[in-house]
């Protein structure tokens, strides 16, 4: 079981890194915009064009890869959205279990099958290396390939997770004092 624990913390860290990685691309993504919107504004007045549309894509991209990205630091401090009825007169084993059986049940599958499905789309637009339609826009299979990246990150985030409350239901860890204070709000 420690080596498991290991893998769990490993996984925990990349997901951890990527997600204060991400803290950055929002202050990035907010000067795009601001400057997309200032640059519309004060180009009109001054009879020049200091937006583009492959700034306001930029902007976009940054969005997807914050969105995407970011669901696995998401899970890892279990701040996803629940809407739990039962789960909230539970004990912290239970908890765990229901989790557990929840991430085995239907987050990795579901995963599992998004990556399946959106494969053929995503090779399909680095064959034909897929731009936008737009007139100076960016192009779009990198962006669409951080759909396999998301989705595996959530799956081996999951896996993360699954570790840590079979861990807890077992008895062999007890959650952490964060993770208590946020199970008992829920």
């Amino acid at each position: 079981m420690e080596k498991l624990l290991r893998l769990s913390r490993i996984i925990d860290r990349l997901n951890e890194y990527l997600g204060r990685f991400i803290y950055w691309l929002t202050l990035i993504m907010i000067g795009v915009g601001t400057w997309n919107v200032i640059g519309r504004y004060v180009g009109r007045a001054v009879g020049q064009n200091l937006s583009s549309n492959a700034l306001i894509e930029t902007q976009w991209y940054i969005f997807d890869i914050i969105f995407l990205l970011g669901a696995a630091y998401t899970l890892k401090h279990n701040e996803h959205v629940r809407v739990d009825v039962l789960q909230s007169r539970f004990n912290t084993q239970q908890k765990a279990l229901v989790d557990l059986l929840g991430t085995l049940l239907f987050l990795i599958p579901f995963c599992a099958m998004i990556i399946f499905y959106s494969w053929g789309a995503i090779a399909n637009s680095w064959a034909i290396q897929e731009v936008s339609p737009d007139p100076g826009g960016l192009p779009r299979y990198p962006i669409k390939t951080l759909i396999i990246v998301s989705f595996f990150l959530l799956i081996i985030q999951g896996i993360s997770e699954a570790i840590k409350n079979f861990a807890i239901f077992k008895g062999i860890i007890q959650p952490d004092i964060e993770d208590l204070s946020r199970r008992a709000r829920e």
